[in-house]
C-alpha cells in the first residue's frame, strides 16, 4: 500500500511559521523509530515506564537519552530545517562534541548507491543553547521525493523535534521495516561514546549496512547484566540478541551473571540467535599490564561461561572475539577505551557480517 502524505490524512499537523516560510511536522506525527517499547512515560525514551520501578536509577535516567532513535520521512524539499528541545543542559563532554551528546544527524536513501548502505550522509547540527534549538539540516536538495532519516541525540533526550520543510512539498511517512529487529544491549559503547554525531555509533551504522531497525539498549556505566535488564529485553521479538556488556564488569561479575542473563532471553525465546561480544582491546593495553590482564580476565570469563552454556545444549549462540573489533593500531579510540567514529566503523564492519548471516 503506497502511504499517504500527512497533509491529506490531517492537515491539522501542519503548522507554518510566517518567519521562514516553512511548514513544521511533529516528528511524533512522521513516525519515530528505534524504540522497542511504544508505552514509555517520555515520548523519545528507550524503556517502557513500568521500568522505572524495576531497574536502578542510573539506568533510568540512561533510557532518557535518545540513544539509537530516529525519525524516517519521505519529502520534496529542497530544505530540511529542525527545531528540537533538549531534556538535559550537558550539552557536550570533554571527549565528545555536542554534535554527538545533543545534536542531530541527517541521512537520505539512495537504493542506486554502491558500497555497503544504501544510505548517505546529508547534514548535522549541534545545539547552540539549552533548551531550545533551530537549525538547517541541508538545502538545495533535487526536489525529488526523498526518503531522509533524522538520528536523534546519543547522550541527552528530545523532549521536542519538529521538522521543518518548504510549503506545499510532499511529506509522507515511508513504510515501516516489517523485519524484526535487532537488539543490542550494552555499556556506553553501545550507547555511542564518543561518536563525533548519532549516526556514527555503531548499532545505527549497522543499521545502515542491513538496512534494518535497530534498538540500542546501551547504557553508559551501566551495561551490568542484571536479571531484571533480561527480563525486560525478552518482552522484545527481535531477529537476534547482541549483548556487548563485559567492559561494564569485572570478571567476577561476568562470570556469575552471563548464564542467568543468557537463560532468561533463551526461556523466551528458544530459538532467537544471542550474540556474546567479548570486551574490545582497549588501545593502550598491550604496554600497560594491569589493563591487559584485567582485559584478558573478563574475556576468558566470557568464553568460559559460552563453552558452559554451549555443553549445556543452549542453542543458537555465538561468539565474538574483542581482538577483532577496533583494530591493534591504537587509533580507534578517543581515551584508549570509547572508540571513535573510526572504531565504530571497525566494529560495525566486523559485526555486521556476522549478523547479516543470522537474519
Amino acid at each position: 500500500m503506497k502511504p499517504s502524505s500527512i497533509q491529506k490524512l490531517d492537515p491539522n499537523f501542519r503548522t507554518t511559521d510566517s518567519q521562514t516560510g516553512l511548514d513544521w511536522y511533529d516528528a511524533q506525527i512522521l513516525g519515530v523509530r528505534g524504540q522497542g517499547w511504544s508505552e514509555t512515560q517520555r515520548s523519545y525514551a528507550r524503556l517502557p515506564a513500568k521500568a522505572e520501578s524495576l531497574v536502578r536509577e542510573p539506568v533510568w535516567q540512561l533510557a532518557q537519552h535518545s540513544a539509537g532513535l530516529y525519525v524516517s520521512f519521505v519529502t520534496s524539499s529542497k530544505t530540511i530545517d529542525v527545531r528540537w528541545q533538549l531534556w538535559s543542559e550537558d550539552l557536550s563532554m570533554p571527549h565528545m562534541p555536542a554534535t554527538g551528546v545533543s545534536g542531530l544527524d541527517l541521512y537520505i536513501k539512495d537504493p542506486n548507491r554502491s558500497g555497503g548502505s544504501c544510505y548517505h550522509w546529508l547534514g548535522s547540527c549541534h545545539p547552540q543553547s539549552f533548551p531550545n534549538n533551530q537549525a538547517q539540516l541541508v538545502g538545495e536538495l533535487n526536489g525529488q521525493a526523498n526518503e531522509l532519516r533524522i538520528y536523534l541525540p546519543l547522550y541527552n533526550g528530545i523532549e521536542k523535534i519538529e521538522i521543518g520543510v518548504e510549503t506545499d512539498t510532499i511529506v509522507e511517512t515511508p513504510p515501516v521495516d516489517v523485519n524484526p529487529p535487532i537488539v543490542i544491549y550494552g555499556t556506553s559503547i553501545v550507547q555511542g561514546g564518543c561518536a563525533s554525531r548519532p549516526g556514527m555509533s555503531y548499532p545505527a551504522i549497522m543499521g545502515r549496512f542491513l538496512d534494518r531497525t535497530v534498538i540500542n539498549l546501551g547504557f553508559s556505566g551501566n551495561g551490568q547484566a542484571e536479571e531484571e535488564m533480561a527480563d525486560l529485553l525478552s518482552e522484545l521479538n527481535p531477529s537476534v540478541y547482541v549483548l556487548d556488556y563485559c567492559p561494564n564488569l569485572d570478571k567476577e561479575r561476568i562470570c556469575h551473571r552471563t548464564e542467568p542473563f543468557v537463560n532468561i532471553l533463551r526461556n523466551v525465546h528458544p530459538d532467537i540467535p544471542i550474540v556474546l561480544v567479548e570486551n574490545i582491546t582497549y588501545q593502550n593495553q598491550s604496554y600497560v599490564s594491569s589493563i591487559n590482564r584485567a582485559n584478558i580476565e573478563k574475556n576468558l570469563e566470557l568464553r568460559a561461561a559460552y563453552n558452559r552454556m554451549r555443553a549445556d545444549g543452549i542453542k543458537h549462540l555465538l561468539y565474538i572475539r574483542g581482538d577483532q573489533l577496533v583494530g591493534s593500531d591504537g587509533e580507534a579510540t578517543v581515551d584508549g577505551i570509547h572508540p571513535t567514529d573510526l572504531g565504530f566503523i571497525r566494529m560495525a564492519e566486523s559485526i555486521t557480517p556476522i549478523l547479516s548471516s543470522l537474519l
